[in-house]
């Protein structure tokens, strides 16, 4: 490089200006260095990577090509290089040097942060096309990693800008934990939830839970670092914090899904006064229902040994046993939900009269569904229900029901006439 100063000397410069154009020279040859340099390392390492993901039969290659994370490394061959050679081309000028690096630094730290980042989505991405991935999401722990990562690469240009060293920095946070504390507590908290979240399997994306809080009912379908994102079943997207899952709890109908049954629990309200003993007459009508001959046949016999058994007088109806068309319904019920083609029959089901109340008497049904679909088990209960109540008058049964205004409007009216048949002919 003195040499290039001497020949400049020689061509009758000054010491000092030998110099200055001595370090423009170099300057200029640095930049067009570093320039043929850098798009050669960009069109020859993208070339050769592109060609060499297509013929791989993994995809994160072609995640990474796509995050522009090889596009990331070659950018940083430029930087690299004139780091290198600046004391060379600023050999006259030592002051310029270390200002120089440090644009270069902050420069460099950037390109190695976009570098990262797209790593960590390139991973992520390639993770989410597991199935592992929807039992255990990793969305908030890269989201955790990124903020480690911006946040060293923010103290390194810091430091750099403030000619300190990044120790200082790290050495520091100690005194601001609390800050940091209260600054980043979402994400902390979040963070921890998240852990938990996985960590246990409470929840994952596909689940449908219920937070009626938030007014959250549907599909989970984003869990990351600060927030649960629950699409409704009316289309709209209700936002959770993630560590109220934790502390709040929730509703998760996997199992219900996982299980391949979801429940149904319906009651009848039955009007007690229309309850009453089944008669010769009935019992024959009854015996016309293929799902009750066997439970009539095996009833009677059972009655009629008890009431042989014990002398019953059986001319007074209260004296032993007899068949009721409430109990007969009941047993109906059962017969007609045990070969229903929509019910598991392997889990529960039960049929039974809860307590009698100014309603009437409850009668309800408790059984599974074996297709989970919302519409089609909505489609189910709703024909059993339309079903049940369509029968009921022929065990002579009827539901309660308060009196509506056409009920009072009628019984009004038959009132009227009667009024007017009992007044004497004037």
């Amino acid at each position: 490089m003195k040499g290039i100063r001497f020949y400049f000397e020689q061509q009758g410069f000054s010491t000092a200006h030998a110099e200055q154009l001595t370090t423009l020279f170099l300057l200029l040859a640095a930049i067009i260095l570093v320039a043929v340099v850098g798009i050669v390392a960009r069109k020859l390492l993208l070339k050769v990577v592109t060609l060499f993901a297509r013929k791989t039969a993994t995809d994160l290659d072609d995640l990474l090509l796509k995050h522009r994370v090889f596009a990331s490394i070659a950018h940083m061959v430029p930087p690299i290089l004139f780091y290198n050679v600046a004391h060379v081309v600023f050999l006259f000028y030592p002051d310029i040097i270390v200002p120089v690096q440090a644009v270069l630094t902050i420069y460099l730290t950037i390109i190695v942060i976009f570098a990262i980042l797209g790593s960590l989505d390139a991973l992520l991405e390639n993770y989410n096309e597991h199935p592992v991935s929807a039992r255990l999401p990793l969305k908030s722990f890269i989201q955790v990693l990124k903020t480690l990562v911006i946040s060293s690469g923010a103290v390194i240009v810091i430091s750099r800008l403030l000619g300190t060293s990044p120790l200082v920095f790290f050495s520091g946070l100690g005194a601001f934990t609390a800050v940091i504390i209260l600054i980043f507590k979402d994400s902390i908290l979040g963070f921890v939830a998240g852990i938990q979240l996985s960590a246990n399997n409470l929840v994952k994306s596909g689940d449908w839970i219920e937070m009626p809080k938030y007014g959250a009912d549907g599909e989970v379908i984003d869990i990351s670092l600060v927030t649960v994102s629950v699409q409704n079943w009316d289309k709209t997207i209700t936002v959770i914090p993630a560590y109220a899952l934790i502390s709040e709890g929730f509703r998760n109908w996997r199992g219900m899904s996982e299980s391949g049954a979801r429940r149904i629990m319906r009651s009848i309200n039955i009007d007690m006064r229309s309850v009453q003993f089944c008669d010769e007459a009935m019992i024959e009508k009854l015996r016309g229902i293929f799902l009750l001959r066997d439970y009539l046949d095996a009833k009677i016999r059972e009655l009629d040994d008890y009431n042989r058994r014990f002398a019953c007088d059986t001319t007074v109806p209260v004296n032993g046993r007899r068949l009721t068309n409430f109990g007969t319904f009941r047993a109906y019920v059962i017969s007609y939900l045990r070969t229903h083609p929509k019910i598991n029959t392997d889990l529960t089901l039960i049929v039974r009269h809860m307590q009698p109340a100014e309603n009437g008497i409850p009668l309800q049904f408790y059984v599974f569904c074996n297709d989970v679909v919302w519409g089609n088990y909505e489609d189910v209960q709703a024909d059993i229900m339309d079903h049940l109540l369509a029968v009921l008058p022929f065990f002579e049964l009827r539901v309660f029901q308060n009196p509506s205004g056409a009920d009072i409007a009628e019984a009004a009216g038959s009132i009227g006439d009667l009024q007017q048949a009992l007044k004497p002919n004037s």
